[in-house]
């Protein structure tokens, strides 16, 4: 038996490693130790490419195909220091699956599949094998996962249907299935092999004329007015102008070499495979297994199985000790495998009856948040990556490589690749000891129930405002973003049991339901402190730049870069979109005129590098511009509430009237006895209040004042999920969430933010003109589900399929529960398709005339829309914040508010 030969035979399977044992003949199982070779390699360097590709593997192999089939073939020279396709086969699953986290990465993986199907049909050998997958559940909610998977199917074009235990052994008949609840199957995925699919792709490209250098190693990227000029290599120097690492397992150590250095954030642990031999009467065609609540999947290959898995605890290795690829074949921890191993024999019987032929321990890289990284580097313009693809290389190549080639050669891509994008990360992630202690628990993020909002355990408590301390004191639990601990919500604390010696222990915050979730009272008591008393709030992870210049430059820079009319009195604050050429979003920022010559721009949190890419991008290059990221120098604290401007009253001289510091403006504020605070008369929710820019030693002074003083007005702490769904219900749209880089201010209702007629054209000017022209092909709405039981029905949580009239129109981005609403609440985006699926015009009458359902893991609730930001009924009505539309405004603003109002 399997298990018997585990148990007493362990030592004599360690000998084994993953190259081979031995000389045996070529069978079907040997035929993995077999690496086929590529002609026409280049034998010099030669002295000069517009591009160079560094890795031959499947990533690197399929961006020089892309290049190739764009025209660019003889301008690209790909450099492996080993042989191309080279690395063990035995530790390569080839699955490839459709179905991704989010329909960026469905998107891609779908490119993938066409582009091995297109090899296949041309005689290119890639190992492609459409044989279906079936995805198994033990509970009910991976059951509920699968729901909500197949409803989105609809809008992801991906086929699959819902089977039960029964089918689930009809599909796979090794199955046991006593304690299986369900399952998906979905028989458009398949499986592939690594090595073929990128030989068939270098003998694509070589032929359209990519050069390759084989044992050639690259020692340094060199760069010239912060663009790539050059690459270093073991056989000596070429000058290029752009350079893609596809490292892989090394990304991280080539972006080392780089002049200044990239930050790569990959680190590598341990990945076991199991190999059987010959299992009697195995079909060819038998669908991939995986078992994600056992943390396991299964694949046929050649008469045998392949089991792998992602355990819930990883172990992380330090890869500067691998040199080769052989050397990432490690000796097997059968005490660790066996967490794994037990799970294989609990849902395949017959395997303890089945001879093992090989386990083999393959180290695989993965990323700190579990996702691909893809994209230009922040450090160095023209230094392309592709890398992290966590063990699904095949299933990414194909589309993660288009997208990267059609950066390069386009300037952008029509993949929305902003998750994915490395800019998403900050120095810290590349840390050595940050990414040793995620990395143990990234791989079984991988087949983790992917509850709402998911945090990581591990890598925390590390970027901590000065309140820090005290929010945690009182209750705070929280969650973590761009590294920060920002409050998700606060318990209630009884200061009376709670030692006042002893710090209250760290609480990260958790959601582990698709139904109604535990903290909704909590948070409901927040948003109620926020609409009838006062909240406060800690908005210190939220990316603050200034912006400054001796003469005008600074204005131009702005104008240019921003949609709105920067050039507004001094004191004023501008709510502006940094759109690209083609008018999508690549920052939505407020930004504050300090001085003639001065401004402070706020951008959502995930934003610190990517805005400040995109600003360095467009700099003057004199230097007239000085760019300063201040994010880490102030402690951003938000009171909001109708009580919050007699409470600040209380605190400083300034006279805080409509008529002297009206919404939306700014003012330097002496607070208590501090002095220096950067006052905003906006809360990004909608609700009356201020958000102070606190300079850091001031930050527990002002906040002790606060909270002293706010007593007698009831002041509360508030989380984040409160500040949500207060935006929710108010219809505001939050970059990341409902904005992208494919997002227009047309199709979100933000029109009137657009200045067409300003001096200097902003970017994206152009394409916005020519959408106005034509029509927009979808539009922003907010859904109220009407027949929805919140207390008992699945919640929305954002990527369900939108119908109107009973056809497939849209989806949601952002939903959270309403509470004046007293109903769940959905952003989304609606479009106007025909019968073949070809988005129309888009008018207010099409989607006000339309019924309107949303489907819940295939409950559909119907849902009334709405295209303009309400006016919540409350016991403190205010003009200035009534007459505030975020969403497609119905009236003018300034016959109620202040000369400076310029949203």
């Amino acid at each position: 038996m399997l298990a018997g030969r585990f148990r007493g035979g362990a030592n004599k399977y360690k000998v084994y490693s993953c190259i081979g044992v031995g000389a045996r003949s070529l069978s079907s199982l040997d035929v993995l130790d077999h690496h086929e070779t590529l002609s026409g390699c280049l034998s010099a360097l030669p002295t000069k490419a517009k591009v160079v590709i560094c890795g031959g593997g499947v990533m690197g192999a399929a961006v020089a195909y892309h290049l190739a089939r764009r025209g660019w073939g003889d301008k690209t020279l790909l450099i492996e220091k080993e042989k191309i396709g080279a690395g063990s086969r035995w530790h390569a699953s080839g699955l490839v699956g459709a179905f991704k986290p989010s329909l960026a990465q469905v998107k891609l993986a779908q490119s993938s599949i066409r582009l091995l199907q297109e090899l296949e049909a041309r005689g290119r050998s890639t190992g492609w094998k459409q044989c279906g997958s079936l995805l198994l559940a033990r509970t009910r909610d991976r059951m509920t996962v699968y729901r909500r998977m197949k409803s989105q199917s609809v809008s992801w074009g991906i086929p699959c249907e819902l089977v039960t235990p029964k089918r689930c052994q009809e599909l796979w008949p090794l199955l046991n299935v006593d304690d299986i609840v369900g399952g998906l199957w979905i028989p458009g995925d398949g499986v592939g092999d690594p090595h073929l699919f990128c030989m068939s792709l270098m003998r694509e490209a070589v032929e359209n004329g990519v050069g390759v250098m084989e044992d050639c190693a690259v020692t340094s990227v060199l760069s010239k007015d912060d663009r790539v000029c050059g690459v270093e290599t073991s056989h000596g120097a070429i000058e290029c102008e752009y350079f893609v690492n596809c490292a892989g397992f090394w990304a991280r150590q080539v972006g080392q070499l780089a002049k200044p250095q990239v930050k790569v954030p990959l680190l590598p642990c341990e990945h076991y495979y199991l190999h059987t031999k010959r299992i009697d009467n195995l079909d060819p065609m038998t669908p991939v297994v995986r078992d994600p609540d056992g943390y396991i999947y299964l694949r046929e290959r050649d008469g045998c199985l392949i089991a792998g898995g992602f355990e819930p605890v990883a172990k992380p290795v330090y890869e500067e000790e691998i040199k080769s690829a052989a050397q990432r074949c490690v000796p097997e921890d059968w005490d660790h495998f066996h967490v794994l191993l037990q799970e294989f024999l609990k849902r395949v019987p017959s395997l303890g009856q089945a001879v093992l032929h090989k386990l083999c321990n393959g180290l695989e890289a993965f990323s700190p948040d579990c996702k691909w990284i893809v994209g230009e580097a922040p450090e160095m313009f023209n230094y392309h990556v592709a890398a992290g693809m966590k063990t699904v290389g095949i299933s990414a190549a194909g589309g993660v490589a288009e997208a990267t080639v059609d950066e390069i050669v386009d300037g952008y891509t029509k993949y929305d690749m902003y998750e994915l994008d490395i800019n998403r990360f900050l120095g810290l992630h590349n840390n050595k000891r940050f990414l040793r202690d995620r990395v143990k628990e990234v791989p079984g993020v991988h087949y983790g129930l992917p509850y709402p909002f998911y945090e990581f355990e591990t890598g925390r408590n590390l970027r901590l405002s000065p309140i820090y301390p005290t929010l945690r004191d009182n209750g705070a639990v929280f969650g973590q973003v761009m590294g920060y601990e920002r409050p998700t919500w606060f318990e209630i604390v009884d200061k009376d049991k709670e030692n006042p010696q002893k710090p209250r222990p760290f609480k990260i915050a958790h959601t582990k339901t698709f139904g109604k979730p535990h903290w909704f009272e909590t948070v409901q008591r927040e948003y109620w402190a926020c609409r009838e008393a006062v909240g406060l709030a800690d908005y210190s992870s939220f990316t603050k730049i200034d912006l400054q210049s001796q003469g005008r430059e600074v204005v131009d820079l702005l104008q240019y870069l921003c949609s709105n009319n920067v050039d507004v009195p001094i004191g004023s604050i501008i709510h502006t979109g940094m759109q690209n050429e083609r008018g999508g979003y690549e920052n939505d920022c407020s930004l504050a005129r300090i001085s003639e010559n001065h401004y402070m721009m706020i951008a959502p949190t995930i934003q610190q590098t990517r805005c400040k890419v995109w600003l360095k991008r467009h700099l003057p290059h004199n230097g007239s511009v000085t760019l300063s990221d201040v994010t880490s120098m102030y402690t951003a604290i938000c009171v909001m509430g109708p009580f919050t401007r007699n409470l600040l009253s209380e605190l400083t001289d300034t006279d805080l009237s409509p008529s002297n510091f009206p919404f939306f403006t700014f003012k330097e504020l002496d607070v208590g006895l501090a002095n220096g605070i950067r006052a905003m008369n906006l809360t990004h929710t909608g609700e009356l209040g201020y958000v102070l820019y606190i300079p850091n030693e001031f930050a527990l002074h002002v906040y002790n004042r606060l909270m002293t003083v706010g007593e007698k007005y009831g002041i509360s702490h508030v989380g984040y999920y409160a500040s949500r769904s207060l935006r929710v219900e108010k219809f505001f749209a939050f970059w990341g969430q409902d904005l992208d880089t494919m997002t227009t201010p047309l199709e979100c209702g933000r029109t009137w933010r657009v200045k067409f007629d300003k001096d200097i054209p902003f970017i994206g000017r152009d394409a916005l003109l020519q959408q106005r022209k034509e029509g927009i092909r979808r539009q922003y709405v907010q859904l109220l589900l009407t027949d929805h039981d919140h207390e008992l029905d699945l919640w929305s949580w954002g990527g369900e399929p939108i119908y109107r009239d009973g056809n497939y129109c849209g989806q949601t981005t952002t939903t959270s529960y309403g509470y004046t609403f007293k109903k769940q609440v959905c952003l989304g985006f609606v479009q106007n398709l025909d019968n073949d699926g070809v988005p129309q015009p888009v008018t207010n009458d099409y989607v006000l005339s339309g019924h309107y359902e949303i489907d819940i893991a295939g409950i559909r609730y119907a849902a009334k829309v709405n295209l303009h930001s309400p006016n919540l009924p409350t016991k403190y009505p205010d003009k200035e914040r009534d007459v505030y539309q975020a969403t497609r405004r119905l009236h003018e603003p300034q016959q109620f508010l202040g000369r400076h109002y310029q949203p």
